[in-house]
């Protein structure tokens, strides 16, 4: 019989101690340390999963030599999901989707799995039962249409999606080696727990055990297996953080929930960019693609404002254009206010620095605030020149047209530095039906200014692109 192992684990960062302490050395959180009965055997192994050792005696092999056999992607019918993946779905990857609660993270999960054309998939549900889920599909779904028999609806051209409301990974790898699936979809990790250890579902211990199972199976089956994940209040990951190591990819779903667009995001991909953003919208009958986001993020207003400037930007590959809102005014209560949403506050810092020093507009007795419209989060220094315009927009209270977007870094001493992949933007911009865009200066080696029929203006300085627009 296998020995009895009490361990204390840390249930923020995972890390391991013999007794129980106060604060923990790895991640410096206060008693988070919970006691967790280990019992493991020495011959434990997962049903349904054959051991390695036993089918094939690994040797080292000079790479040279590595038979190379071309795998292809598996075609996802979501354009968005298949982007932040890097093409399609790689067979044998385990991939980790968190989000908040709400999000739509089982939303949009059940919507691959309804849509997988040709491919068996089987959605393993450990917070739901087959009746809820069947409510969520046809809300999801078509249109039901009645049985010939007369009995209840059915759904239609949908591909063959199994559910299955389990909660054990060795019943879950029993009813695996018979329906022998090609794409696994877990929601959620934190509910699964594994008779190999005697501590509760969600603890450290469990969730890296069923991970290292489903993680052996993928590799050794060649299945794709999508793990749903909770997320903790600071916004990170529930669970060890060697469970995003263990993992191949990580996608971040977000989003505001006064909003009805969510970001999908990966901040992990062994196969593919870290820099794709796939964007969705919220509706009653499920999460739809956005193809173009230039047009939703851009508000339409019959009159002029001050304090709006469109800027054009980049998050991966894919070129957009967003509106950043400003509006400065007196401080009324003696300090002044500096306050942003979608932007770095303290980038915002920087660059009305710089406006206050290098320029000499005095904003420092003033309240600034700023808005990035569409409730998204943008990092992209690109949007510096925009967001100065902005703000010097309502400075001066005078507005700026709709037809102007902007593409450029700010630095310290006030020049307008370049930014990557200008010709993108310019080229969204022009198709957007934008008639004027600033740029910097030394952006122009490699620019083919005859292939556009925008107006291109370079600027180098904040004040040539302040005399040009207010005069």
């Amino acid at each position: 019989m296998a020995k009895t192992k009490s361990t204390y684990f840390c249930q923020n960062c995972g890390a391991q101690s013999a007794r129980w302490i106060g604060k923990c050395p790895s991640c410096n959180e206060w008693n988070t340390y919970v006691e967790e009965i280990v019992s493991r055997g020495d011959d434990a192994k997962t049903p349904g999963i054959a051991s390695t050792s036993t089918q094939r005696a690994s040797k080292p092999q000079l790479i040279s030599e590595i038979n190379l056999s071309e795998q292809h992607r598996i075609a996802v019918y979501d354009k968005e999901l298949s982007r932040v993946l890097g093409g399609g779905l790689v067979p044998g990857s385990l991939v980790l989707f968190g989000g908040e609660p709400g999000i739509g993270k089982s939303t949009l999960m059940l919507q691959v799995a309804l849509h997988m054309k040709n491919l068996k998939v089987l959605y393993v549900s450990g917070e739901e039962s087959e009746q809820q889920i069947r409510m969520r599909a046809e809300r999801i779904g078509k249109a039901p249409s009645n049985s010939p028999k007369g009995g209840e609806p059915v759904l239609q051209n949908f591909g063959d999606c199994y559910i299955l409301a389990e909660t054990s990974t060795q019943n879950l790898f029993k009813q695996i080696e018979v329906l022998q699936p090609n794409l696994l979809i877990v929601d959620s990790i934190q509910t699964l727990h594994s008779a190999h250890i005697e501590s509760s579902p969600g603890s450290v211990s469990q969730i890296r055990e069923c991970t290292s199972e489903l993680m052996r199976y993928a590799k050794e089956s060649g299945t794709t297996v999508f793990l749903i994940g909770h997320i903790t209040k600071d916004g990170s990951l529930a669970g060890p953080k060697v469970l995003e190591h263990m993992v191949d990819t990580v996608l971040q779903f977000e989003g505001d929930r006064n909003h009805v667009y969510r970001l999908l995001r990966t901040t992990k991909n062994r196969f593919g960019s870290t820099n794709e953003l796939g964007i969705y919208e919220m509706q009653g009958s499920g999460l739809r693609e956005v193809t173009n986001p230039s047009e939703i993020l851009i508000t339409a207003r019959e009159e002029l404002v001050s304090g709006v400037a469109i800027a054009a930007t980049m998050e991966g590959l894919r070129p957009m254009l967003i509106e950043t809102q400003a509006l400065v005014s007196s401080a009324a209560y003696g300090t002044p206010q500096r306050s942003s949403t979608g932007f770095d506050l303290r980038r915002l810092a920087m660059l009305l620095a710089v406006l206050e020093k290098r320029c000499g507009f005095r904003l420092g007795i003033k309240d600034v605030f700023l808005n990035i419209a569409g409730g998204i989060k943008v990092e992209d220094p690109g949007i510096d020149l925009a967001l100065v315009c902005a703000v010097l927009s309502s400075n001066e209270d005078m507005p700026i047209s709709p037809k102007v977007c902007f593409a450029g870094e700010v630095g310290l001493s006030g020049e307008i530095r370049p930014v990557n992949r200008v010709d993108q933007r310019i080229s969204e911009a022009e198709k957007l039906g934008f008639e004027h865009i600033f740029i910097s200066k030394y952006n122009k080696k490699g620019l083919e200014l005859k292939n556009y029929h925008i107006k291109i203006t370079m600027v180098g300085k904040i004040e040539e692109v302040f005399s040009l627009l207010f005069g």
